[in-house]
């Protein structure tokens, strides 16, 4: 998925016949508000992380891989159980995330919306995530994602992109 740099996501209500909940697999990808470039300060992106991982760990899910790219986030997450909400989820990453930079940066840092992708079980996760990783280099910000270093995929997660 290609994202126009100039127009952030519509407001993109999720899909009405599926709740959300549950061990499914997303792609996610949330825009920074009006397309600032935010993540680019080690600063910044490692608080984010730990939020990240904090409320995945909260919220039952597991972040398998992640790339902060300058003006918005890729994230490839499974819910861990049956009652692992991604709603609720990255509602409480987007507010706590965004608390934390409004209180420190006095900037509002994330667009309203984002978009998902719910992985069809013919999806491979590997396929997901090293295009995620793969991200910086299609924007030439390096030659070799394992240069780059806003993204990560997570040990453990059984991935090998």
């Amino acid at each position: 998925m290609e994202l126009d740099s100039k127009k952030p996501f519509p407001k993109r209500p999720r899909l009405k016949d599926f709740d959300y909940i549950g061990t499914y697999a997303y792609f996610i990808t949330i825009l920074t508000k009006d397309r600032s470039t935010y993540f680019k300060e080690v600063k910044v992106v490692d608080s984010l992380i730990d939020i990240l991982v904090g409320e995945a760990r909260s919220e039952r899910f597991n972040v398998l891989a992640y790339c902060f790219m300058p003006d918005h986030l890729h994230l490839l997450v499974s819910g861990a159980d049956d009652n692992s909400n991604l709603k609720k989820f990255i509602s409480l990453f987007k507010q706590k995330s965004g608390y934390w930079f409004k209180k420190n940066y006095n900037e509002n840092l994330w667009h309203i919306s984002y978009y998902d992708h719910i992985l069809r079980k013919e999806e491979s996760l590997e396929d997901v995530a090293f295009y995620i990783l793969e991200n910086p280099v299609r924007k030439d910000l390096v030659s070799d994602y394992r240069e780059y270093h806003f993204s990560k995929v997570f040990t453990g997660s059984g991935l090998k992109p």
